[in-house]
């Protein structure tokens, strides 16, 4: 792997570099070391003497500014300043994000919890409530370094980098120019169905894997691909399986999320659109890391043919879906 010292120290970061750098910012390692579901960034637990464990995040080179780096931070510090259940990096000699040689990396206290039951509309409901709040907060300020949700840079460079770099197979080109414009057709479609829906800031990637429970307690993590864009963004997520599995879940989300803001039905529109978006988004996000060796070995079946049959497949699918009309709700307002 080619590239900086900071790309190259970032690729070959060891188990011994990171207790040194803990160690230099006055943390005393036991020697317990955990690698945690990280791809974008390097995650360890750690151990510490006499002390619950910490969580460190080693960010990657050239993705954030230090300044937006700071603001997700700001972010999370203020969710947690009201009592919403976030994990924000700790302080150390004032400051969130440290800098130790060739990294950049913030410390965290350590939560445990396993990911929540979809099937619990219970906990759904308490989901609804949790991003509601959240957005409370996000609404009173604006993001000034981060970027926003939207077809541009979701959709648009994402088709352009796949087929710039010649990551399509050649035999999969034509199809997938072909599918790619229908789906940024009926993306636009969509948000033009939406009308003038409302930007805040957001979680950005709130899914079932960055949501923690333990007993009947929440906690929210990682807040990384925090961004401006639509409240549903922070919601759709948590929808899954067909149209009649997915009405209940969203009713019980939304159940939630009104006790505590009004939620603007238009949105509904944007769910396929945002899925739509997620998946060109997400197959571009392999690509752009491809030269990343631990990408190859998480992710081997990304440059198969079969991997591109299947994407084009569901971006097929997300046509046929943007087409329909949006998911039912039962306004509680």
């Amino acid at each position: 792997m080619t590239g900086d010292p900071a790309t190259l120290a970032f690729a070959d970061l060891q188990p011994e570099d990171i207790v040194a750098t803990l160690d230099e910012l006055g943390f005393e390692c036991d020697g317990r070391f955990l690698a945690l579901n990280s791809y974008e960034n390097r995650v360890y637990q750690i151990g510490i003497e006499g002390d619950r464990p910490v969580v460190a995040k080693f960010y990657r080179p050239m993705r954030w500014s230090d300044d937006a780096i700071l603001e997700e931070h700001a972010f999370s510090t203020d969710l947690a300043a009201q009592e919403i259940p976030v994990v924000p990096p700790m302080e150390i000699e004032g400051s969130t994000l440290k800098h130790a040689g060739h990294y950049r990396l913030a410390v965290f206290p350590c939560r445990g919890g396993r990911a929540p039951d979809l099937d619990n509309y219970e906990l759904l409901t308490q989901l609804g409530r949790l991003v509601a709040r959240i957005h409370l907060v996000s609404e009173q300020k604006a993001f000034r370094y981060r970027p926003r949700i939207d077809i541009d840079s979701y959709g648009v460079k994402s088709v352009d980098f796949l087929l710039e770099n010649d990551f399509i197979p050649i035999d999969n080109c034509d199809a997938y120019e072909g599918i790619a414009d229908l789906v940024l057709d009926g993306v636009e479609a969509c948000f033009d169905r939406a009308g003038e829906t409302r930007e805040l800031r957001l979680h950005g990637d709130f899914h079932p894997g960055n949501v923690l429970v333990n007993d009947d307690r929440l906690h929210i993590v990682d807040l990384d691909d925090c961004r401006h864009g639509p409240a549903v963004q922070d919601l759709w997520m948590f929808l899954s399986g067909d149209r009649h599995e997915q009405t209940p879940q969203l009713e019980a989300l939304l159940e939630g999320y009104q006790s505590f803001r009004q939620f603007d039905a238009l949105e509904l529109n944007l769910i396929e659109a945002l899925r739509s978006l997620r998946i060109m988004h997400y197959a571009a996000w392999l690509a752009r890391r491809w030269e990343d060796p631990a990408f190859k070995v998480a992710f081997p079946w990304f440059d198969s043919a079969r991997y591109w049959d299947d994407h084009i497949l569901a971006l097929r699918e997300q046509v046929a879906l943007m087409q329909e009309p949006p998911l039912e709700w039962r306004n509680f307002t």
